[in-house]
């Protein structure tokens, strides 16, 4: 008897074991790839590996990089510092704007391929998008407000619960859900159909003009705004002159005074898009960026050595560069529908 009931017991198990895995294959979450297109040529990463985008987390990602009320007179979003138009930078003004008519002590960075850097902004605070997500919301210059908050805020938008279930299988809004959310959107990001990107990739030419630039460009800049990526995300002492906002760069994170006035080498792609140049915005044309490295190069004990002399740039030389910056504007990227604010 006791046999018995012991091979009844073993047996019901099993039929409600192979029930409720059955039920849970069932309720599995049917999530889409978002494809992203990554070129041979570009640096090797298995950011995509190990960090899947899909339809339903970049969709709702999408809303929430466009929704104002992320700052706390629900005036501006992420979006109004990083404008699609601009390469997802700021093209309208020197430093980046915030609540209250409040601006910061920088430029906004445009973003585009962020798979291929370990740390974000001029100065490579953050190590996280996470954080970097925080650090604007938390800021009394820019949304001037707090997750919590925010959290309430996105509950009474009848369109979030939906959106949020079909990511995660739950109507729960949470800030882990909501950073997912957004670098899923924001790491979708790649720009690389450029002029440039067709001669890499056989399909076109470049121009007499735009061929000498490129040789100038591999000859003089290619160091540190390595192709293709055309940067090395490294940090420099450009040799710029301190201004009243007394910004020292990533000293201000390390506190090594070797590090003084070193910024984030930025990426040379979609120039023609998101001026103004350098960290804090001060010039708006090349021009002014050749007169720079050509005679305005200050130097100190932090200087890049590869600027010990300056740049010396021919106006032959000058021309044919921006020729070749403009093959790497890239059209499709700012005017991609699929990266606008949705409706």
């Amino acid at each position: 008897m006791q046999k018995r009931n012991s091979i009844f017991f073993i047996a019901t198990f099993i039929v409600l074991f192979v029930w409720t895995m059955d039920a849970c294959r069932k309720h599995k979450l049917e999530l889409t790839a978002y494809p992203v297109a990554v070129p041979a040529y570009f640096p090797a990463s298995d950011y995509y590996q190990r960090n899947p985008i899909t339809k339903e987390g970049f969709e709702l990602g999408r809303r929430l990089f466009y929704d104002n009320r992320f700052s706390k007179d629900g005036s501006i979003s992420c979006g109004s510092c990083h404008e699609q138009v601009a390469a997802f930078g700021t093209y309208n003004h020197d430093l980046s704007h915030g609540v209250n008519g409040a601006h910061g002590i920088r430029n906004a960075m445009s973003l585009f391929n962020l798979a291929w850097q370990t740390s974000f902004g001029w100065d490579g605070k953050y190590t996280a998008l996470e954080d970097v997500y925080t650090a604007h919301i938390n800021s009394s210059i820019e949304f001037d407000e707090n997750i919590t908050s925010v959290i309430n805020k996105l509950k009474t938008d009848s369109r979030y619960p939906q959106q949020f279930a079909k990511m995660y299988g739950s109507t729960e809004i949470n800030q882990q859900r909501i950073y997912a959310a957004l670098t899923q959107f924001i790491s979708a990001f790649i720009s690389a159909n450029t002029k440039y990107d067709s001669v890499k990739l056989g399909l076109a030419s470049f121009t007499i003009s735009e061929q000498a630039g490129y040789s100038v460009f591999l000859s003089k800049c290619n160091s540190c705004h390595t192709e293709p990526l055309f940067t090395n995300n490294s940090y420099r002492n450009i040799g710029l002159p301190v201004t009243a906002l007394n910004d020292f760069g990533r000293m201000r994170v390390t506190n090594n005074k070797t590090d003084s006035l070193k910024f984030r080498v930025p990426s040379l792609r979609n120039l023609f898009k998101s001026y103004p140049f350098m960290h804090d915005g001060r010039f708006v044309a090349f021009s002014q960026v050749f007169d720079h490295y050509q005679t305005g190069v200050q130097q100190s004990v932090t200087i890049d050595p590869l600027l010990s002399n300056g740049i010396s740039l021919s106006t032959n030389e000058r021309t044919a560069l921006i020729d070749f910056f403009r093959t790497l504007t890239d059209n499709n990227f700012t005017g991609n529908s699929n990266f606008a604010a949705p409706q």
